[in-house]
């Protein structure tokens, strides 16, 4: 058995990595930084730019020249103070219910590894995140490889645990980027720690 949650939205109440980026850098930083965002943000609500592009440079925006152990520092402090109010007890029971059945579990999700690390410590499971690119310690505002979201999940999936098609696959997930986990799934989930109303609704 392998058990895959996604991330934001799926065990947690909202998105996780904006929320991290302000907390990391403080509120006046940050807002400095992401009005630098603002012609992307509108370019891609018009859908000149995709949401890849639009991370691409939300990250090079925030990360670029920043020492990677300065980063896993601030994301093991937001982990411990942000837990409680951003994580789901739903799917918290979910987790700790998928390892107590023996199945392999890990997250895979689209935020940033380094990010995520400390939630994956913290659940005691494995961890799928996109890969932040890293020279002598230091950021370069790049990604490594593909942003992990749509196909490129079931691709890490498969990576890491070889044909997935060996496996009896349960998933989770409540957003467009999870759509190809899920229907490579036997067991799948969305939006299934979301208020029923909201279950309903088409992926985005």
């Amino acid at each position: 058995m392998l058990s895959v949650f996604d991330f934001d939205g799926t065990l947690t109440c909202h998105d996780s990595f904006v929320p991290f980026l302000r907390f990391a850098f403080g509120h006046r930083q940050f807002n400095r930084r992401i009005l630098g965002l603002a012609l992307p943000s509108l370019r891609f609500l018009v859908r000149r730019v995709d949401r890849d592009q639009l991370k691409a440079q939300l990250i090079s925006t925030f990360l670029t020249g920043v020492e990677a152990a300065w980063l896993q520092q601030r994301a093991e402090a937001f982990c411990q103070q942000a837990w409680n109010r951003l994580m789901r007890p739903a799917g918290l029971q979910a987790v700790a219910q998928e390892l107590r059945s023996g199945a392999l579990v890990t997250l895979c999700s689209a935020s940033p590894a380094l990010v995520l690390q400390p939630f994956a410590t913290r659940l005691g499971i494995s961890l799928i995140g996109t890969e932040l690119e890293v020279v002598d310690g230091i950021l370069s505002g790049r990604i490594t490889g593909n942003n992990c979201r749509c196909q490129n999940k079931v691709l890490r999936l498969e990576s890491v645990y070889g044909p997935l098609n060996q496996y009896r696959l349960r998933a989770w997930g409540d957003t467009r980027g999870d759509r190809e986990l899920l229907a490579a799934a036997q067991d799948a989930h969305w939006r299934h720690f979301h208020p029923s109303w909201r279950r309903g609704q088409r992926a985005r």
